[in-house]
């Protein structure tokens, strides 16, 4: 049976009702609002501040870290991801509320939010969050040496480990960094964005102050293992610091403190510009010399290294932050490296769907059976590169156009692309340069598949080509037949093993006629015009859901089922949440799973009451968004109007990106996503954060046996991974 039936029998009366309004879960009846409903809520206060909404977020991440039933490795894996998280919000999103200061503005354009009051909200709530990380760092050491696993910031007493570290300090580090004592000709060095670094006060023999300065190397690890049958990680720039006499024999050391710079990330790209490629390579260099916009340094350093970094780098005491404890902890994933495997999750390994190995392993011939959704990382993002491999040994396929947003150095989707163009088809690959922090990965691959034959296109200079899409056309009893691939993640092997997404594979007529439509208009520029089955951003996407939504509230009045159903990472777009607020004062009853940013207020009397906002953070990523309308039908439903997409609901992606929301229709995959994937999620209670009317979340008490909905899901196949054992259950 379907995980419907097994939910809906576990829950029994607490079933989801959407007409009468009894929506709630039991898990809700355990939450007490912790603010009184507001009433006649008018402009801003409609809505919550993305950015304050973000840290939120990461706040929901660092709590993994604090959860005693999750493995030591775990938590110590996101505290690290808490810590790079808020490292690309400061170079980013905090870099770009600083310009705008820099320029004049008094209002955030977004909002108009007084901005220096933003930027003082951002920057405490921002000094607390990296407190809490110490404290759960210091907490963490403490558990890993009860298990005989000792993480030192400061070199050993035992005289044999001195020796050793000292020789490992000549042979590994020496020669790798260059020490700069600050005078007239040796100015302050340059530092690269994410660099770190230890700055020195000595005293010289004739018994004069001296300031140096120490670069640690990018490539240089973190951490040293100690010898012996214990495990031992010590932090190099202990090493360093202890090794200060081979550099300045004769000095005196007063004081050695560690520091860490983030700067502005953000790259302008002149659309008119004549080589793009050149044109990104000038802008990824000049995002190394951008305006420091967070500055770590060790709390105790004395006030004159404090001075000094601040008319070094040129910045304003609200950069600084002090440490109380090691710097740039994202480095800390590195021990993960080092832990036996009882300190991570148990490994799970990722279902082949067995929908495609009834056909032997054709992906063509499964698909041609009947519509697929691979539901990753539960299962395999192998089928997806099989599905490529198989196109470009298949001596039936003519063509082959893909589009690549991130994927690794070494992709085995660009390597099936370039077997493709090798065996003589007509390739083309549509990469986005502009994918953040991915630029100089993007540019090699365009290299990489230019020279084997694949007609590269960059895409549109003044949108983001976000959309995941494979189209696939094959020579069949003299016919041609177009099979499509559109994906909510990324074809990237490596995030596919840890993010949630779905992978669609048709050959259905209308999707892959809309699928060439819309790499017609990502290589010519013709906006794509009537669709099928799908509608893409800038040009469709918010009146096609603003329809959707209306269409919910024309049932609602008229006495008909009416729901929403949303699973997105993101909710901010002001018309789009206004829509929801409409709907809602409509009566029509909306669930919304929004893991990170959600600017839309929730259980507001008269205007959102009918709104239930959770977030779901857990072992994995959520990634894949799904829109679900009721369509005069009881949820869930074969007949629910069900969408798939890349796009959340931003402003960027309904305005300034390039996305597709593709409805699905067949039976099957409409099951699997309603009837297991969103209910699975509105059941979870182990993973489940629920935001209130005043912007705080609150997470339910969790039962020993609370449903988590990822734990389903690795324990679980879905109808796809069944194929013709479906029968069976």
């Amino acid at each position: 049976m379907y995980i419907c039936s097994y939910i809906w029998s576990r829950q029994r009366r607490q079933r989801v009702l959407f007409n009468n309004k009894r929506w709630y879960y039991r898990v809700m009846d355990s939450i007490q609002f912790t603010s009184p409903i507001l009433d006649d809520l008018t402009g801003e206060e409609r809505y919550f501040n993305r950015e304050i909404s973000w840290l939120a977020f990461n706040e929901r991440v660092l709590s993994l870290a604090e959860q005693a039933d999750m493995p030591l490795g775990e938590r110590l894996r996101f505290l690290a991801i808490s810590a790079e998280n808020l490292n690309e919000f400061f170079m980013v999103r905090v870099a770009g509320l600083l310009q705008l200061a820099k320029r004049g503005f008094k209002l955030v354009p977004s909002d108009d939010m007084p901005l220096d009051h933003l930027l003082e909200q951002i920057i405490s709530r921002s000094r607390t969050l990296v407190r809490r990380q110490h404290q759960i760092m210091a907490e963490l050491t403490g558990l890993f040496a009860d298990e005989d696993i000792k993480i030192l910031a400061e070199m050993p007493d035992d005289v044999a480990d001195r020796e050793w570290l000292d020789d490992w300090f000549v042979d590994n580090v020496l020669p790798l960094i260059t020490p700069t004592t600050l005078d007239p000709s040796h100015p302050f060095p340059f530092f690269h964005n994410e660099g770190k670094g230890m700055i020195l006060e000595l005293v010289s023999p004739q018994d004069k102050p001296v300031q140096g300065v120490i670069l640690l190397p990018a490539n240089l690890p973190r951490f040293v293992r100690l010898p012996g049958s214990s495990l031992r990680l010590l932090q190099v720039e202990a090493v360093i610091k202890a090794s200060l006499k081979k550099i300045y024999p004769r000095h005196t050391l007063k004081a050695a403190s560690m520091f860490s710079i983030l700067r502005d990330s953000e790259i302008e790209i002149d659309d008119e510009a004549n080589d793009l490629i050149n044109e990104f390579e000038t802008a990824l260099r000049a995002r190394q010399r951008g305006n420091v916009v967070m500055l770590t340094l060790s709390r105790d350093a004395p006030k004159s290294i404090r001075r000094l970094l601040k008319a070094a780098m040129a910045i304003d005491e609200m950069n600084f932050f002090d440490s109380d404890g090691p710097l740039a902890l994202d480095d800390f994933s590195e021990i993960l490296n080092y832990l036996p495997k009882h300190f991570l999750y148990p490994a799970f390994k990722a279902r082949f769907p067995q929908r495609i190995r009834d056909f032997n392993g054709d992906c063509f011939a499964a698909i041609a059976n009947k519509d697929i959704v691979v539901h990753h990382p539960y299962e395999s993002f192998e089928v997806v590169v099989r599905y490529l491999q198989q196109a470009a040994n298949d001596p039936d396929v003519l063509t082959i156009r893909q589009t690549l947003y991130r994927t690794t150095p070494n992709s085995p989707i660009v390597k099936a692309l370039i077997e493709a163009a090798e065996n003589g088809k007509n390739v083309t690959a549509v990469i986005e340069l502009k994918a953040r922090f991915d630029e100089k990965n993007n540019i090699q691959l365009a290299r990489d598949l230019s020279r084997a034959g694949v007609q590269v296109a960059y895409g549109l200079t003044d949108l983001k080509i976000h959309l995941k899409m494979s189209l696939v056309v094959r020579r069949e009893h003299g016919r041609l037949v177009s099979y499509t691939h559109v994906g909510t993640g990324n074809y990237h092997p490596i995030t596919a093993g840890i993010y949630t997404d779905l992978s669609f594979f048709t050959c259905d007529k209308d999707v892959g006629r809309d699928a060439y439509e819309i790499f017609k208009y990502l290589t010519s520029h013709v906006a794509p015009e009537k669709l099928k089955r799908s509608f893409v951003s800038p040009h469709q996407s918010i009146p096609s859901l603003e329809s959707l939504i209306r269409a919910e509230i024309d049932s609602c009045a008229a006495g008909k089922p009416s729901g929403i159903w949303i699973k997105c990472n993101a909710l901010v777009d002001r018309r789009i949440i206004g829509l929801l607020y409409e709907a809602s004062q409509a009566g029509v009853p909306i669930e919304i799973i929004a893991r990170g940013i959600c600017c839309l207020r929730p259980g507001i009397k008269g205007l959102s009451e009918t709104i239930t906002v959770r977030s779901t953070v857990g072992r994995f990523l959520e990634h894949g968004r799904i829109y679900v309308f009721a369509n005069g039908s009881e949820f869930p439903s074969t007949k629910n109007h069900v969408v798939i997409s890349s796009a959340d609901l931003m402003p960027r992606n309904l305005r300034r990106r390039v996305e597709c929301f593709m409805t699905l229709t067949n039976p099957t995959v409409c099951k699997q996503v309603l009837h297991q994937i969103m209910v699975a999620h509105l059941r979870d209670q182990k993973n489940s954060w629920f935001l209130q009317p005043d912007g705080s979340y609150v997470r339910p008490e969790i039962e020993t046996d609370a449903f988590s909905c990822h734990d389903y899901f690795i324990s679980n196949p879905s109808l796809s991974g069944l194929g013709s054992r479906a029968q069976d259950i």
